[in-house]
């Protein structure tokens, strides 16, 4: 009797083993690659009208290949003061659709911010009062020279 137990206990898991690696995947969970649909709505129109950094990252992440996400990502960024991630996104919306409208006014403008900001400091104001005077060296003096 406690045989038959235990050997119709066996049958019953074994069918169930064998029931759950039937099983459709897609009724288990997701596949991988479906986007929620809310959550990349909200992400999207985050994105693109309060320029709002994580929720590009996280609408690209479902949706790479769209050139208006990349543009209002590098809007993003540009807001967010980094110019050199704005251009390179801008760039690979241009690469994806070479007709975008102003997009070309885009990448030139962060680049010339880019380049101010990377430019040599401001000379020094010699007309305000106060200003301290800088020495000026020269290697051309020959006192100046040690060899």
């Amino acid at each position: 009797m406690r045989t038959d137990i235990y050997e119709s206990t066996c049958a019953v898991l074994a069918l169930l083993l064998l029931c759950h690696a039937a099983w459709p995947r897609e009724a288990v969970s997701p596949a991988a690659g479906e986007a929620p649909s809310a959550a990349l709505k909200q992400d999207t129109a985050r994105c693109s009208s309060l320029a709002d950094v994580s929720a590009c990252y996280n609408a690209i992440r479902w949706n790479p290949n769209d050139p208006a996400l990349l543009v209002a990502l590098g809007d993003a960024l540009v807001r967010a003061q980094r110019l050199q991630d704005a251009v390179r996104n801008y760039r690979r919306a241009a690469v994806l659709a070479p007709g975008t409208n102003g997009l070309a006014a885009k990448i030139s403008a962060a680049e010339q911010k880019l380049a101010a900001k990377q430019a040599p400091g401001k000379p020094l104001d010699r007309g305000s009062a106060g200003a301290v005077t800088a020495k000026r060296y020269s290697n051309a003096a020959p006192e100046a020279q040690s060899h």
